[in-house]
């Protein structure tokens, strides 16, 4: 029973449960006609703006290296023990949060 687990044969029943499932869906959907309404962005009946919404990607990824950053040292504080490396570990860790909070 414990062959259940491993992660190959797991994936692949999964696979086919999520096959199974899908098949299943698409035989109690409804079929419809195609039209460009469709097929086109929904905008609340509005005309999309030209410019674009967000400037770039730059802030997401700070934001992005900050928590993993964050959530990788606490990790590793986590899994140690109280010595003196890991406040140096803590202190390199404080220093870098620093660096991307002020840029």
């Amino acid at each position: 029973m414990e062959i259940l687990l491993a992660p190959p044969l797991a994936f692949v029943a999964y696979l086919g449960l999520v096959g199974l499932l899908s098949g299943l869906g698409k035989m109690l959907a409804a079929s419809g006609e195609q039209s460009a309404a469709k097929s086109s962005t929904y905008a609340s009946g509005e005309a999309s703006p030209q410019r674009p919404a967000v400037p770039g990607y730059r802030p997401f990824f700070l934001i992005a290296l900050f928590f993993a950053i964050l959530h990788l040292g606490v990790l590793m504080l986590g899994s140690g023990d109280l010595s003196g490396t890991m406040g140096i570990y803590l202190v390199g860790l404080i220093l870098a949060l620093v660096a991307l909070i002020l840029g």
